[in-house]
């Protein structure tokens, strides 16, 4: 009977904790499950690579300071943290939606000038996406930078926003 008792506790505990994890993830603005579904199957891509969007990368990093960056990223990153550069084809009516696996800032270049974003949503409690961000620029190539990151890889997705 004990044995009974700790199996159903066991699986009632599993079901409430990916119950949790799915609660976490619908605390983003908006939807985050096309990042799941394309962050599951990601193929890995070096720094310097161009991102398509509608698709992701499991990006290797590098250390910050190796990085590249076209400019100099808007917060600076710190010491031990590491970071990439990756070129992107922004589609005609300019909207795109950059979502990240784990922590890290975001600089998007565009005429050699950064571009502020035009919404964010971060959610710690989502295992697989931590940050989505969206911004509105000019149809053509555009460059993302990330930086401050503690581990050397991240999942990146780039997106229409929906």
């Amino acid at each position: 009977m004990k044995k009974v008792v700790i199996s159903l506790f066991a699986i009632l505990m599993g079901t409430s904790l990916a119950m949790a994890e799915d609660a976490g993830c619908e605390a983003f603005k908006w939807p985050v499950t096309r990042e799941q579904a394309l962050f599951a199957e990601a193929p890995s891509r070096p720094s310097g690579a161009t991102l398509a969007v509608g698709a992701a990368a499991d990006l290797a990093l590098l250390p910050a300071e190796k990085a590249g960056f076209a400019v100099p990223p808007e917060r600076a990153p710190a010491e031990g943290t590491f970071g990439a550069v990756a070129s992107v084809a922004v589609p005609p009516d300019g909207s795109i939606q950059i979502s990240l696996s784990g922590e890290a800032w975001i600089d998007v270049i565009q005429d050699g000038k950064a571009v502020k974003s035009s919404g964010y949503s971060g959610v710690k409690t989502c295992p697989s996406v931590r940050k989505s961000v969206r911004f509105k620029l000019a149809a053509g190539t555009a460059t993302v930078q990330f930086s401050g990151a503690k581990k050397a890889d991240l999942k990146v997705a780039v997106l229409a926003p929906e």
